[in-house]
């Protein structure tokens, strides 16, 4: 799907979720029924955690405690996809891409992108922190390392719904069903806890670093 056809997409479902004229409950059910819908990646063992993560908790414990929850997906509706849609969107339009070498002077550092600038993983901590304010469950919402199709690591922020397990990515505004991003995926978050490691694909070498892009 193009960024236009998405964005028109977007903005037509989220119309639908502000309310709307008599018949606006068949328009969205038509819409609805037009949501994509695709596969969850399925974890395959444990993981160990990615050293970013592990020193960004240490100076953002705020966004790592919190109890074990019970797995939960987001109910992708026409309110939700529009929200992710603008997320994605938005994130990646305010955020100036550096690597962490220009940034910080070190290979790799995942920080909050408060100074407008960052690398990939900045961009995930952002919308994942976003999103959560904005009321979507954490354990939905999980960083995610994958291998691009530059053969690089890199990271992406995957939304667990009930349609299935969808990418948002500072390399695109779109979002994508993971199975057509063209990555290679490697861990992620568990749902039950931010702090624990699943592997997604036991046959991919975890990259080193993932602050490529």
């Amino acid at each position: 799907m193009s960024k236009t056809t998405n964005g028109i997409f977007g903005l037509a479902l989220l119309a639908l979720a502000l309310g709307a004229p008599a018949g606006a409950d068949a328009k969205e059910s038509v819409m609805l029924a037009r949501l994509p819908e695709t596969t969850n990646a399925l974890p395959v063992g444990d993981a160990r955690p990615v050293w970013g993560w592990v020193d960004f908790c240490r100076r953002y414990a705020r966004e790592c405690d919190g109890p074990r929850l019970a797995a939960r997906d987001i109910r992708l509706d026409a309110a939700a996809w529009a929200v992710l849609v603008d997320v994605n969107r938005s994130v990646n339009a305010a955020i100036e891409p550096v690597t962490d070498m220009e940034h910080w002077g070190v290979p790799d550092r995942w920080d909050l992108p408060t100074d407008g600038r960052g690398d990939c993983e900045d961009y995930v901590l952002l919308k994942r922190k976003m999103l959560i304010e904005r009321g979507f469950p954490r354990q939905a919402l999980l960083v995610t390392v994958v291998i691009d199709t530059h053969g690089d690591g890199h990271a992406v922020l995957t939304a667990r719904t009930d349609h299935g397990d969808f990418v948002l990515d500072n390399m695109r505004d779109d979002l994508l069903a993971w199975v057509r991003t063209g990555y290679r995926f490697v861990k992620r978050q568990s749902q039950e806890d931010p702090n624990r490691w699943v592997a997604l694909d036991d046959g991919v070498q975890s990259p080193a670093m993932v602050s490529t892009h």
